[in-house]
């Protein structure tokens, strides 16, 4: 087992499997982060990876990333040829091209890219109307404080306290990914589960609510035949500043167990 990481999800995990992984089969080989100051008050000095690339030293059956869609993109191929890979940042699968060649890897290399549920509620849920055919629509709104955002551009770079709620943007998640790629992982889950719509059919809302001061949250509204519909609102606690809501960790910690190796394929865990 390995992390590559972002903060708080770092320390999360790291400090889960150091203190259960023993009671449930795994154990820790490596962490890396690119300032590995910030690792040493955590991690045993002989678990920090200094260079990445060195990863194929250290035997790790499953690597997990919690870090930036970039890792994915310079990593992942090179992940999967030597372990099971846990994507943290399912939204750098918005890239049809890298989505394409991680999906080759798995199949040559006989291994599963795992994706975590996160904060989507229903995710298997969405997965059978897909596989059944039955899918015809998938919508997701993600709300949250503005200070929860960390978006390209300056496009939130003007907002105060009392401005109340504002649309920061509409449109495929295709599109959305790149203009907050750490934000709407869960959106990019859904299209993963939501295959035939894929990336270009799943339509996500980002908005900015200065009255979110507790919680984001998270809206599904998801659209079968015959006018089947399901809507699903789930508010998940985060502080102020929070990208990740507290109770996705958990989630992370729980799609964690799941890898145990599917196959060459891509699995929503």
């Amino acid at each position: 087992m390995s992390i590559s990481l972002r903060t708080k999800a770092w320390k999360y995990l790291v400090e889960r499997l150091q203190r259960e992984g023993a009671q449930v089969g795994l154990t820790l080989v490596f962490v890396w982060n690119r300032n590995t100051d910030k690792l040493r008050e955590s991690v045993a000095e002989e678990l920090i990876l200094h260079n990445l690339p060195d990863f194929t030293d250290r035997g790790a059956d499953v690597i997990v990333e919690v870090c930036h869609p970039k890792i994915v993109k310079d990593f992942g191929v090179q992940f999967l040829s030597k372990a099971h890979f846990l994507v943290g940042s399912p939204s750098a699968l918005s890239d049809p091209q890298l989505n394409q060649e991680l999906r080759q890897a798995t199949e040559h290399h006989g291994r599963t890219l795992y994706v975590p549920s996160g904060a989507l509620w229903g995710g298997q849920d969405i997965l059978r109307l897909n596989d059944s055919g039955s899918l015809k629509a998938l919508f997701i709104r993600m709300s949250k404080h503005p200070s929860c955002f960390r978006l390209t551009g300056d496009v939130l770079s003007d907002w105060t306290e009392d401005e109340g709620r504002r649309v920061l943007f509409s449109g495929s998640v295709a599109e959305l990914c790149p203009v907050a790629p750490n934000n709407v992982n869960t959106m990019a889950a859904a299209a993963i589960a939501a295959g035939t719509l894929g990336f270009a059919g799943v339509q996500g809302e980002i908005v900015s609510d200065t009255a979110l001061s507790d919680y984001h949250v998270v809206e599904v509204e998801v659209t079968g035949a015959n006018g089947f519909t399901v809507h699903t609102v789930r508010r998940n606690p985060a502080k102020l500043g929070a990208v990740t809501g507290s109770a996705t960790y958990n989630s992370f910690w729980s799609s964690l167990l799941v890898c145990k190796g599917h196959g060459g394929r891509v699995y929503l865990c």
